[in-house]
């Protein structure tokens, strides 16, 4: 049962809690297809043409399913906020998510100056990370 949260009324919680729980199925609908697909290409080939292209594949097949994993796992936190009342509110400065953030991105967990905030900095931290190895 869907409360309401600080700023959301029980009919737009309602409507944000609908949204992750299908995307929810979606991603895990995706995962289990990926499983079967990766049964599929569990059977190595010894043609060595195909061996680059199995490869090749079987990268994409992780980098997909870590992307969905880490969405997932996005998502479930996005309902467990709606649980604790927390939804729809920056986790940084504690302010109001906007509803078009929201609606285009339910589990978003910041508002937008908070999230480009974070964006910058991480871009600093990695560039600081790689500029030992540039010497």
């Amino acid at each position: 049962m869907a409360t309401a949260t600080r700023g959301l009324t029980k009919a737009q919680t309602t409507k944000f809690r609908k949204a992750l729980e299908e995307k929810e199925a979606d991603l895990q609908a995706n995962l289990q297809s990926a499983r079967a697909g990766q049964t599929l290409m569990d059977a190595k080939t010894s043609n060595e043409e195909d061996l680059a292209l199995q490869s090749h594949e079987e990268w994409l097949f992780l980098n997909r399913n870590s992307i969905d994993v880490m969405l997932l796992r996005e998502i479930r936190e996005a309902l467990d906020r709606i649980e604790g009342g927390e939804y729809g509110h920056c986790g940084e400065c504690d302010e109001q998510i906007s509803r078009k953030r929201l609606e285009a991105i339910p589990w978003a967990r910041h508002c937008i100056e908070c999230q480009e905030e974070l964006a910058l900095l991480e871009e600093e931290n990695a560039a600081k990370a790689e500029a030992p190895r540039r010497r």
